[in-house]
């Protein structure tokens, strides 16, 4: 039997200077074809964009993520599973995000909860850690503050940045995500701190890098992300496929 890996095996990737492969789950079919090929599934908050057709991350519920992570746990054997928490379920207090969190561990068997912020989300980190519960912290553009820095454009503060990244880090996460900033500072961070930074629209130079699958294997139809290497096209392969058997049902070949 496959052994899954940990959080603190996720957290050594750094001195061992093993890169991070990280990519989104939703679903236990998509979990199961990306288990095999990295080392962290996360199921993010993106589901409410790339799943339910919203226009942000906001109406995602945290019933909604305890749905989608159990189902990534299910269909997974190797790869930490980190469930994002969803915004407001871990903000007003460190007592609410432990209950969110904790939920989202007895209820999907997920191995971390993922949260954005700061320095300002450090004593709700430390909080979450120190009880048991470990935190995949969220630097530099955070989708759930969209509304307030202006939308999803690069950030460009390096102090601040510098400054959340070693918040994270010294409250117990064992890993963070970096998005959208500039390569040159991403770099900074990565030497500032000891932990696995993930890179997302942050350069090369991180300790790894993650995208949303449905990018990455060009399902979508619309926007994708400029930084989005995609390495196949299967919108195309889909709608083709489903124009053939249109057609094949429509003349009575099937």
């Amino acid at each position: 039997m496959t052994k899954r890996l940990t959080c603190p095996a996720i957290r050594s990737f750094k001195s061992e200077k093993r890169p991070l492969v990280c990519l989104t789950a939703y679903s236990a079919q998509i979990a199961s074809l990306l288990d095999d090929h990295v080392d962290l599934l996360l199921v993010g908050d993106s589901l409410g964009m790339v799943l339910y057709g919203f226009d942000t991350t906001l109406p995602v519920t945290l019933d909604m993520m305890i749905a989608h992570g159990a189902a990534v746990v299910r269909g997974s054997n190797r790869a930490v599973v980190a469930v994002d928490l969803p915004f407001g379920a871990y903000q007003q207090s460190p007592q609410q995000a432990f209950e969110a969190a904790s939920r989202v561990m007895k209820e999907t068997g997920a191995s971390a909860v993922k949260l954005e912020g700061g320095a300002e989300m450090a004593a709700t980190i430390a909080f979450l850690v120190e009880r048991g519960i470990p935190v995949f912290g969220h630097v530099g553009l955070m989708p759930q503050h969209a509304q307030v820095v202006g939308g999803f454009v690069k950030q460009k503060n390096r102090d601040k940045i510098l400054a959340d990244a070693r918040a994270v880090e010294e409250a117990g996460a064992f890993a963070m995500v970096l998005e959208c900033v500039d390569e040159d500072l991403s770099r900074e961070v990565c030497d500032a701190v000891s932990v696995p930074v993930v890179g997302i629209g942050a350069g090369s130079s991180c300790d790894g890098q993650v995208l949303v699958t449905e990018d990455m294997i060009g399902q979508g139809s619309g926007y994708v992300p400029s930084f989005v290497r995609q390495y196949a096209r299967v919108h195309e392969d889909i709608s083709k496929a489903a124009e053939n058997y249109a057609a094949d049902v429509r003349t009575g070949k099937f």
